[in-house]
Formats: structure tokens, C-alpha cells, sequence
């Protein structure tokens, strides 16, 4: 018979290596679980940057056409000095009764 003794730290080793063990397995999970939730916010992220892009893009199109709205309204309701006559002059019954 082999003459073994029983090495008196090993078994507090070994449940040091299953407790670090299982703390490296949740810290993975918690890693998965981190990077996942950063991907979809990176997905939703992209989504709302490409829907801003659209949101903007008609808006321009609106203030463009606003100002194209707003130079037709100018140009026909209050045309240049240039293009109008001026308005008659109406003297009043008092100024001719006094020539």
C-alpha cells in the first residue's frame, strides 16, 4: 500500500477554483449580456440617425418650397416700386373750393 496523505490545503483550493470558476462564468454572461445590449443600441441608434436624415430632408424640401411660396406672394401682392403706379391723387372739396 502506497503511503498517501492527503494534502490538508487542497480542498480549499480547490472550492477557491469553483468559486472563481462560477464568478468568471456570470462575469461572461454579464459581458454577453452588455455587448447584446449595446449592439441593439447601436441598431436603434442607426434606425433614429437614418430617420432624422428623412425627417430632415423634408424639411428642407418644405422651407424650400415655403420660400418659393413666400417670393411668388411677395412679387404678386406687393410688386416692386418700379412695376406699380402710384395711386391717384384725390383732392379733397375743401382744397378746390380755396384755388
Amino acid at each position: 500500500m502506497l503511503n498517501w496523505r492527503r494534502d490538508p490545503g487542497y480542498e480549499q483550493r480547490m472550492l477557491n477554483y469553483e468559486q472563481r470558476r462560477i464568478q468568471h462564468e456570470q462575469r461572461m454572461k454579464q459581458l454577453e449580456s452588455d455587448i447584446s445590449r449595446v449592439r441593439s443600441d447601436s441598431e436603434r441608434i442607426k434606425e433614429r440617425t437614418k430617420q432624422i436624415e428623412r425627417e430632415t430632408e423634408l424639411l428642407r424640401r418644405e422651407n424650400a418650397r415655403q420660400r418659393a411660396l413666400s417670393a411668388l406672394i411677395e412679387q404678386h401682392c406687393f410688386p416692386d416700386d418700379s412695376n406699380s403706379t402710384p395711386p391717384p391723387t384725390i383732392e379733397s372739396d375743401c382744397d378746390s373750393s380755396l384755388r
